[in-house]
């Protein structure tokens, strides 16, 4: 298989027909071999349009899905992002590539020693890796210039929102695992105390844990 190929394809057929039309995220894309993050059984997936499996009832999101993430977060190179949900270390890899530096936070250890191998075997070093529950907030008072969560929540902690610089985007999935249908969404800081939200597109993705506890984000 010629995944040099299957990668272009990805990108004229998955990506770029779902409106990710970003230069500078197409070709990141082109640039971060997919199938580097997968489980070698898997290889031959990496480039399709279907649900990969990480274990733990997690999976990745799909190539069109990841394009659209990274497109909504319009990063420009020197922004510091959060990224709730390591999972395969894919997304990490390719904000590491639009941003000036990356924390990831996943509650599985298995995935966070995983992306840290792949992520060191491609030679990104602007990326920190930690293991915990960031469902309810993480970094302290730590703001960033973006937030994106990589599986689906029910509802978006409110510390995530006042983590935001003002200016910064925050993506996330809202839905609930029995729902066949959620929605992409993204919100803005636009000042200390205004927030404006988006809804973008509905897909379907692996649910994150948010505590019951948590402050809810209010749209």
């Amino acid at each position: 298989m010629n995944l040099e190929q299957a990668r272009a394809n990805m990108i004229e057929q998955q990506i770029r027909p779902w409106n990710v039309l970003d230069q500078t995220v197409l070709d990141v894309i082109a640039e971060v071999p997919r199938d580097a993050f997968v489980a070698p059984e898997h290889a031959s997936l990496a480039y399709c349009d279907t649900t990969i499996s990480l274990g733990g009832g997690q999976h990745m999101l799909n190539p069109n899905v990841e394009g659209r993430l990274l497109q909504s977060l319009a990063l420009r190179g020197d922004e510091s992002v959060l990224l709730v949900g390591t999972g395969s270390g894919y997304v990490c890899a390719c904000l590491a590539k639009l941003a000036r530096s990356v924390r990831a936070v996943d509650i599985n250890a298995d995935f966070t020693a995983a992306a840290q191998a792949r992520l060191d075997k491609l030679g990104i070093n602007n990326v920190t890796l930690e293991t915990g529950d960031a469902c309810s907030g993480w970094a302290g008072d730590e703001q960033f210039d973006a937030i994106a969560i990589s599986g689906a929540v029910s509802s978006i902690p409110e510390s995530y929102a006042q983590q935001l610089t003002v200016g910064g985007r925050l993506f996330a999935i809202i839905g609930e695992a029995d729902q066949p249908i959620m929605q992409a969404m993204l919100i803005t800081r636009a000042t200390q105390d205004r927030f404006e939200t988006e809804s973008m597109f509905e897909t379907r993705a692996s649910c994150l844990t948010v505590p019951a506890s948590a402050d809810k984000f209010v749209f």
